[in-house]
């Protein structure tokens, strides 16, 4: 799908249901369930975090589990919530991740999918070329609740998903304690918030990483989990190559 026609889509409103049949002739879902069966059982909990209108949602609810979505988008919410406010099985919080509870400005961008709390970010893949034809217009307040603290209330999960668009590592440093794996967003061009988020994690405890790139993303690159220098070095190495892909790391728990 070539810029234009995303603009245009989006324009006619048309984009997300696009992506969505997308994702279908792809059979992207099967290919996450598959991915996501290695992490996640049947009556695990799992959190979302930048659930977005709630596609890995539905793929961890096919799995069995229980979710807790965290988005801090007002028309993202609204979608999580003509989908899932009356599942038993998904609890919607409209805040996002930080390392400490606040509040946080987010520049909200003409394509939801790329509305971001982090400046760095946006200025690098800006400053990159990639999504060049996207514009960051208009900027609210949100709430901010770390991981911690959801654990506390709703109970430590199997599998953290975190996609909050350069936010990563402000998001891991709300998480003090192992949890069994934990699954983030890297991209090439803001590459150090992602060195910092391993670093941080493997502060925590024991823990391997393992990573996926696009557009093979439901695909894990290494047969053997590393460490955490051992991931920092290969992640590097893509530095100049436009790479976008997920960090995925396991506590030895």
């Amino acid at each position: 799908m070539n810029r234009t026609t995303r603009k245009l889509l989006r324009i006619l409103n048309l984009y997300d249901a696009a992506v969505d049949i997308k994702h279908r002739l792809a059979r992207t879902e099967a290919k996450y369930l598959s991915l996501y069966s290695q992490f996640v059982h049947k009556g695990d909990l799992c959190f979302d975090i930048g659930a977005n209108i709630g596609r890995m949602t539905k793929i961890l609810l096919k799995l069995n589990t229980s979710v807790v979505a965290v988005e801090p988008q007002a028309y993202c919410m609204k979608k999580l919530k003509k989908k899932y406010a009356h599942d038993t099985n998904v609890i919607l919080i409209q805040k996002a991740l930080g390392g400490s509870e606040g509040q946080v400005q987010m520049m909200l961008s003409d394509a939801h999918e790329l509305s971001s709390i982090s400046k760095d970010w946006i200025n690098s893949v800006q400053a990159s070329g990639k999504f060049s034809t996207s514009r960051w217009n208009k900027t609210v307040t949100v709430p901010v609740v770390t991981l911690d603290n959801l654990i506390q209330e709703y109970g430590k999960p199997a599998f953290v998903k975190i996609d909050v668009e350069g936010y990563e590592y402000e998001a891991l440093k709300g998480l003090s304690q192992p949890v069994r794996t934990v699954c983030f967003e890297f991209t090439s061009v803001f590459l150090d918030s992602a060195v910092k988020g391993i670093k941080h994690l493997s502060q925590i405890a024991s823990v391997r990483f393992n990573y996926c790139v696009w557009p093979h993303q439901t695909r894990l690159v290494l047969s053997t989990w590393i460490t955490s220098d051992q991931i920092c070095e290969i992640l590097r190495a893509q530095r100049d190559r436009q790479t976008v892909g997920d960090v995925y790391a396991q506590f030895d728990i």
